[in-house]
């Protein structure tokens, strides 16, 4: 017996950080074990927190706990390992040939132990239990499991009919036959006409009834209609009239800069002309200067020395060292700060573009349909749903056409990616969810997150902004063979419902809901969020152990 509980608790012997058996297995305050080099590490990581947490818990310490090896620890997993045993279960447990199988087991079938006349079906030991937990379930009438049973069910009462002795002869409902003695005592003819007559006025005044009530709601829908259009009409007039401001502002300030330019243009062309002009002034008297020294200088010498002293420079000639000239930008300036403008215009566009879009989509005249009640309906918002590579931990695999994730000790070669997760065994989806939409998840193994999530959420490092359970950008479904516990920023709701390896997820972004169903035969809600989404949501999943692997099924 010892040995076969130390197979059905192996993974108590693993490290949930590094996910092998535990090197050095220490205990924490909490309970919590790990392999000595692990939790140091991790604690290295909070150290400018000043506060230490189980990864697991998340129970916080304020001083960093002394770490010593668990010698009963270390020696349980040396004999683990010198065994190599492994959980399973004994096969006894399982249906064989002529033994009734649960009806919600959905991988290999465990032997049924109870028939529920109510629902109908056959359920083993671990999926009979909410039979006897949920008070609901525990009105319904439980017998022993038969082949044919089922077959004797009373189709109108619901209850088991009375076998004979003969084989080959059909059981009879006692409740059928009590009820044909009655019809046999009604009286005549005429007067079961006259109460089928009532029933008949009945049902008529109800259809009519119907037909006036939605009648009504025609007319109240054309009006909504007819008002629909009326504000669409008014919203695209005064969008238009608001625009066409916004191009004559434009073309007013366009004109505005064109005047100013040309009257800048003017004032600084006139401006230099005006030195051109006195510049060519100077230069005829220069030459002019030039030409009488060139005639005195071949004049006699009494000419010569008689003349020199009436020749003089001109006092105000106009230096070329004295022109300071710009570089040769002119107009450029303008052109760049026009450019700025432009530039700042489309920023304010691109920005107030999503809030416009989004107005537009806030519309919503009608009530959000109810969330459907039957797996049919649920898939009528079903949609492909894939993996991205680029957010998945180097230590997940993907495979069928990147729906299924599957956990590996060896790391993965993934190229560098800012949306990779780098610490968390985590991933999300390509696709955006908003509106109405379904998904479902199959995971096998001991345990797995089924989340929805923002996009945003952080990636890099061991930090509770990375982690599905622990900020307020998830919301998170954790499943293992137990049940279920819904977690969000850190909150941990219990949840109640039969466990099962399929997780339907149903979302309704505008109204704010999303919820979560175990999947078997039949749906059954496990919890509902109520919340303001305020970005599309993708899909993801957590994993915790190798092995361990998660679907996101292929509905149409």
């Amino acid at each position: 017996m010892a040995q076969k509980g130390l197979q059905l608790d192996e993974d108590k012997y693993s490290c949930s950080i590094c996910l092998d058996l535990l090197k050095d297995p220490v205990t924490i305050p909490c309970g919590h074990s790990y392999c000595m080099s692990c939790i140091r590490t991790h604690w290295d990581e909070e150290d400018h927190r000043k506060i230490y947490s189980c990864p697991q818990c998340r129970e916080s310490f304020k001083r960093k706990p002394v770490l010593k090896k668990s010698t009963i620890l270390a020696d349980l997993v040396e004999d683990l390992k010198k065994t190599g045993l492994r959980a399973e279960l004994d096969d006894h447990c399982y249906a064989r040939p002529g033994d009734v199988a649960c009806d919600v087991c959905t991988q290999r079938k465990l032997k049924a132990v109870k028939f529920c006349l109510t629902c109908p079906a056959s359920y083993c030991e671990y999926h009979l239990q909410p039979h006897y937990d949920a008070p609901p379930l525990q009105k319904h009438k439980l017998v022993d499991p038969s082949k044919k049973l089922q077959e004797n069910i009373c189709p109108h009462h619901g209850e088991a009919m009375e076998m004979s002795g003969h084989p080959d002869q059909q059981g009879t409902c006692f409740l059928c036959l009590t009820d044909e003695n009655k019809d046999h005592k009604k009286g005549s003819a005429a007067a079961e006409m006259s109460g089928k007559q009532k029933k008949l006025l009945v049902r008529r005044q109800q259809i009519q009834k119907g037909i006036w009530d939605r009648e009504k709601e025609v007319k109240l829908l054309r009006q909504e209609v007819e008002a629909i259009n009326a504000s669409a009409d008014k919203a695209v007039e005064d969008s238009e009239k608001i625009f066409t401001e916004l191009i004559r502002l434009a073309w007013k300030r366009s004109a505005d800069v064109q005047q100013q330019i040309r009257s800048q243009q003017e004032s600084e062309v006139s401006r230099v002309r005006e030195l051109q002009e006195k510049l060519e002034r100077e230069i005829t008297q220069l030459k002019k200067k030039d030409t009488e020294l060139e005639k005195l200088s071949n004049s006699d010498h009494n000419r010569f020395l008689l003349n020199y002293p009436s020749l003089s420079i001109p006092s105000d000639a106009t230096h070329s060292s004295s022109i300071k000239i710009r570089p040769l930008r002119y107009f450029e300036d303008v052109t760049t700060t026009v450019s700025e403008l432009r530039d700042k215009l489309q920023d304010i566009l691109r920005d107030t573009w999503t809030d416009i879009s989004d107005a537009v989509a806030e519309v919503d005249v009608l009530l959000s349909e109810p969330e459907p009640k039957t797996r049919a309906g649920f898939l009528k918002y079903s949609q492909e749903i894939t993996l991205n590579p680029n957010t998945a931990n180097s230590h997940l695999l993907l495979s069928d056409g990147n729906r299924k994730a599957t956990v590996l000790k060896q790391k993965q070669l993934y190229s560098d990616h800012p949306d990779r997760f780098t610490s968390w065994l985590q991933i999300l989806s390509r696709e955006s969810l908003t509106g109405r939409c379904y998904w479902e998840v199959e995971w096998k193994g001991r345990r797995v997150d089924i989340v929805a999530s923002y996009k945003s959420i952080s990636r890099a490092g061991n930090l509770d902004d990375c982690e599905f359970r622990s900020n307020y950008k998830s919301w998170s479904l954790y499943c293992d063979r137990n049940g279920y516990t819904f977690w969000h920023n850190r909150i941990k709701t219990p949840v109640s419902g039969p466990v099962s390896s399929r997780v339907g997820v149903y979302l309704d972004h505008r109204a704010g809901t999303l919820s979560f169903y175990s999947v078997s035969g039949t749906m059954t809600l496990l919890h509902r969020v109520q919340a303001t989404f305020t970005e599309p949501l993708l899909a993801g999943v957590g994993f915790y152990k190798d092995g361990i692997s998660a679907e996101l099924l292929k509905l149409k």
